[in-house]
């Protein structure tokens, strides 16, 4: 099952960084947040990948064909020329295959202009910019046991603020919760059988989380795989510096493999 991840927004929100990179290429503990979504993936053996590319995708192209050099330490001999590598960690077995989607498309015309890409009656989407602990392994067994197109998967919301408990001006409780207590909100992860793609245009004003799913929906094609655990997305420069903290004090609940 290939994984495709849409790799291709403006990522306005967080301008600081993606006026130089896409979003995805923002880094987390050295590394982009793309890889970290990856390893996520890999880790439960879906290791094909099918990144849809956008706004400055030259820079995850160059990335993942300079992966070697970037993660190896080198010896180069200058008068042959010679480079030998000598690998920091284990070389990842994947495959990524990267392919130019257009710079103003939304998702759901992203996702149908990759469909020539597509091997197999079912595939895999998630977004560049969201981790989490997610047993991916357990989502696409509750997708085929339902037998309908498509599976998301909801999540519990980020809180941003601490919440009070309080009886007049006096607080009686103080939380700085991890996740919101309120309803599933879309997180991406979602699994779909190839029919999906009759729900999408090439058209670039197509938007997945509009019409396509909504269309979904209404004809009973739709599920969700509910996942209490940790997720939290990459929206803001505030996101990134604390993602970036949990990473560097070991407390990073997405890091579900194993160090190499």
């Amino acid at each position: 099952m290939r994984v495709l991840i849409l790799c291709g927004g403006l990522g306005t929100r967080l301008r600081e960084e993606t006026e130089f990179r896409p979003k995805p290429m923002v880094e987390v503990g050295g590394h982009p947040i793309l890889w970290h979504i990856m390893r996520g993936y890999a880790r439960h053996g879906f290791n094909d990948f099918v990144l849809l590319l956008g706004y400055k995708g030259e820079h995850i192209k160059r990335y993942f064909l300079d992966y070697r050099v970037l993660t190896s330490d080198l010896t180069v001999k200058l008068g042959k020329p010679e480079v030998q590598f000598h690998a920091r960690e284990k070389d990842l077995d994947w495959t990524v295959t990267m392919v130019d989607t257009g710079a103003k498309a939304m998702t759901g015309a992203r996702i149908a202009r990759a469909a020539q890409h597509l091997d197999g009656d079912r595939f895999m989407v998630t977004y560049g910019d969201g981790v989490s602990d997610l047993d991916i392994g357990a989502l696409t067994k509750f997708h085929a046991s339902h037998g309908k197109l498509a599976t998301v998967t909801g999540v519990r919301p980020p809180a941003r603020f601490g919440d009070l408990t309080t009886d007049g001006d006096k607080v009686l409780r103080f939380a700085e919760k991890p996740h919101s207590a309120g309803g599933y909100i879309n997180g991406g992860f979602f699994v779909f059988e190839r029919k999906f793609l009759d729900y999408l245009s090439t058209d670039e004003s197509c938007t997945l989380e509009q019409r396509p799913l909504e269309k979904l929906a209404q004809d009973d094609e739709l599920r969700m795989f509910a996942h209490d655990g940790f997720w939290h997305p990459m929206d803001t420069l505030r996101d990134t510096t604390h993602l970036t903290e949990l990473w560097n004090t070991g407390k990073a609940p997405w890091k579900t493999w194993q160090a190499p």
